[in-house]
């Protein structure tokens, strides 16, 4: 068993139309770059030219904001949730 990352509609079609992707890896970080080796289109969509994950695109494990944890270093384990969340903007 690993960690599931659960991928949102508009990201779907680099990862084969799947709804989620379960990978491998001790950190939020270890689990994305297993995602971005297995599917490597992904890549330039969720993170910027530095590296870091694109600012419109917020990141939970098992509903908890990373932001307010330790980031992309907080820690996985078998069977945790990764949710990607793109912001969504708009109106007047």
């Amino acid at each position: 068993m690993g960690v599931v990352i659960e991928i949102p509609s508009a990201l779907k079609k680099y990862v084969n139309n799947q709804d989620e992707v379960e990978v491998q890896g001790n950190s939020v970080e270890e689990a994305f770059d297993s995602l971005c080796k297995d599917f490597a289109e992904l890549k330039p969509n969720l993170f910027d030219e530095n590296g870091k994950v694109r600012n419109f695109i917020n990141v939970y494990l098992n509903d908890d904001d990373i932001r307010y944890a330790e980031g992309m270093n907080s820690s996985v384990q078998d069977g945790d949730c990764i949710q990607i969340v793109p912001s969504i903007a708009g109106g007047r």
